[in-house]
């Protein structure tokens, strides 16, 4: 693996699961000391109401928690059961993170931030699943962010971009 690579400002998306327990997360990968840095500690700092932000940590009693390495932040991107997102979905984001540092392309250190930023769906209420697309959601963007994205999802981006559609555009994909 190669540690001097810098991954400042690095960013992807994952999704895990499906309905109703589906997870998508955002991730920013900041470099200790960066303006990405500060601009992620600046959120981690300015909770509103309903949206908090954890750093992610795990472990069978408060005492006894651990912080995961590389430090990683999460917030919700939308109103969700806190019991889910502070439990479930925070140990399935540490997972994530963890298992991209047990593939050898992210270091388990203090200089690099994952900032994860997590959206689970309204209807999700069973603990085990949300934490399995959170984890498998955060594993998915995290490794892309650390690797790269896959060359020929690209290319197939670039020749499909005229009949590109989203679920929240109603109108002509030409």
């Amino acid at each position: 693996m190669n540690t001097t690579r810098r991954l400042d400002g690095r960013i992807a998306q994952g999704w895990g699961g499906g309905k109703p327990h589906g997870c998508h997360v955002n991730v920013v990968l900041a470099d200790r000391g960066s303006p990405t840095a500060a601009a992620m500690m600046t959120t981690y700092t300015a909770p509103a109401e309903g949206f908090t932000p954890i750093l992610v940590s795990v472990g069978p009693d408060q005492p006894s928690y651990e912080t995961v390495h590389p430090p990683t932040l999460m917030m919700n991107k939308a109103r969700a059961d806190p019991g889910l997102i502070a439990g479930a979905c925070q140990v399935g984001i540490a997972q994530g993170v963890l298992d991209v540092v047990a593939a050898g392309t992210l270091v388990a250190d203090q200089e690099t931030l994952v900032f994860v930023s997590i959206w689970l769906d309204p209807d999700a209420a069973d603990e085990t699943a949300a934490k399995r697309s959170s984890r498998e959601a955060t594993r998915n963007a995290v490794g892309e962010a650390t690797t790269g994205r896959d060359p020929a999802a690209v290319e197939r981006l670039v020749g499909e971009r005229d009949g590109l559609t989203h679920p929240f555009y109603g109108g002509d994909p030409g």
